[in-house]
């Protein structure tokens, strides 16, 4: 059960259930560090900011960072981490070619759902929707 680090399991936990995009920098970003800066963890963390920025108003920040997210992303599998990594990053194209025309064709922001296709992920999943991540590491960072 522990081909996922808890890390990204905990990723995953924020942008599917909470829609909190913001904690799903901070466990990423911490991830991503850990784990020798890796473009695939830095592609994800930057579509969930480009969330949050869209969510906050800052539509020029959401262009760049799901950009950004997307350049890192597009040489991966569509299946890698578990996930249907190719939905997303055609969620995420369409999102921003939204944002380019945002002010033609004025929409809310709203949420994105990356597609859990391992079992063994979808049931680490489930087990911390019922045994949700503690804060106490990242508040002592704040």
């Amino acid at each position: 059960m522990a081909a996922y680090d808890r890390l990204y399991v905990a990723y995953l936990y924020y942008f599917n259930e909470l829609r909190d995009y913001f904690e799903c920098h901070e466990v990423m970003e911490e991830l991503w560090l850990e784990e020798g800066r890796s473009p695939l963890y830095q592609g994800l963390l930057q579509i969930a900011v480009g969330l949050y920025h869209h969510a906050n108003g800052n539509v020029s920040g959401s262009i760049k960072l799901f950009s950004a997210g997307l350049d890192k992303l597009a040489p991966y599998p569509a299946d890698s981490l578990g996930i249907d990594l190719g939905s997303l990053v055609e969620d995420s194209k369409f999102y921003v070619a939204r944002l380019h025309r945002i002010k033609e064709e004025p929409f809310a922001p709203y949420d994105l759902t990356i597609h859990l296709v391992d079992p063994e992920l979808v049931e680490l999943l489930e087990h911390m929707k019922q045994h949700p991540p503690q804060h106490d590491e990242e508040d002592s960072h704040d």
